[in-house]
């Protein structure tokens, strides 16, 4: 059983440079496998099986930390977007699975790691990363989170025929209605967070398939590699940022009351944010 030991949090501040850096994270997660996969010619099995061993490196580094560090937090989620993605492509490109089947299938699996999470440690608060046996649960479910939105997302632009664009324009849509939910009628903080979390995906990769296709297949034709490029600097210069500045830092009173079922919130927690 992982370690029940605390430490402080593992996670940052979920600021308006956390849905940026997400967003191009999972950017790059599509252009990436792309450009792994094809550019640099070494396929689709080659490029799963170099960045699984590269996520178990940075997923290591990741445990052995006893607070957020940025740099090595954020490669964890860029690897594991990467990782995500290469998943639903070999179910579906290698395996031959519908992307019907692969949406139903990662919703069932977060929905259940969700259900565990809960079960074992009443909260699916970010802010209570405090202990290796939540960690364990949060990277699960940040995993199958990214698989779920690649699925969806190539669901929704592809198969239905939506268009990149398009897709772009609903998913971006969506988010913005579960803020005017969240702080427009109340909706549970975690909820709110967990359902933005998981729609950044399928954003994420509408607008990397809008930037890297042709312009023959609906795109503006920047490329795979150009993509990936642009969104890693920016999102490098990021999270350089962040680690000079501390800004995503959680203070150390939210990050104390992890103790117990804290939210991250500068009030005591409510069954609300617990989600029970």
């Amino acid at each position: 059983m992982p370690s029940t030991r605390m430490m402080s949090s593992k996670v940052p501040e979920v600021t308006v440079y956390f849905w940026i850096i997400k967003v191009l994270a999972t950017t790059v997660g599509e252009t990436a496998a792309d450009t792994l996969n094809a550019d640099l010619d070494l396929g689709l099995t080659g490029t799963t099986v170099v960045m699984a061993v590269l996520l178990a490196g940075a997923l290591y580094l990741q445990f052995r930390a006893n607070r957020y560090v940025p740099w090595t937090y954020w490669l964890a989620v860029l690897l594991i977007s990467v990782v995500g993605t290469l998943i639903t492509d070999n179910l579906v490109d290698n395996l031959g699975v519908p992307l019907e089947t692969t949406t139903a299938v990662f919703a069932i699996a977060l929905a259940v790691t969700f259900a565990a999470w809960y079960a074992s440690e009443r909260t699916l608060s970010i802010h209570t990363i405090v202990t290796a046996r939540r960690e364990a649960f949060y990277w699960s479910a940040i995993l199958f989170t990214f698989a779920l939105g690649t699925a969806a997302g190539d669901l929704v632009a592809e198969q239905l025929d939506v268009g990149y664009w398009k897709s772009t324009l609903v998913f971006g849509a969506l988010i913005g209605a579960v803020a005017l939910a969240r702080y427009g009628f109340r909706l549970n903080a975690v909820l709110a967070f967990w359902i933005a979390y998981v729609l950044t995906r399928p954003l994420g990769a509408s607008l990397a398939d809008l930037l890297s296709q042709d312009r023959d297949e609906g795109g503006l034709g920047l490329g795979a590699t150009g993509t990936t490029v642009l969104f890693l600097g920016v999102g490098l210069g990021l999270v350089a940022y962040l680690t000079v500045t501390n800004t995503d830092e959680l203070p150390p009173e939210q990050a104390g009351a992890a103790a117990g079922l804290g939210d991250g919130a500068d009030r005591p927690v409510s069954a609300n944010d617990r989600l029970g």
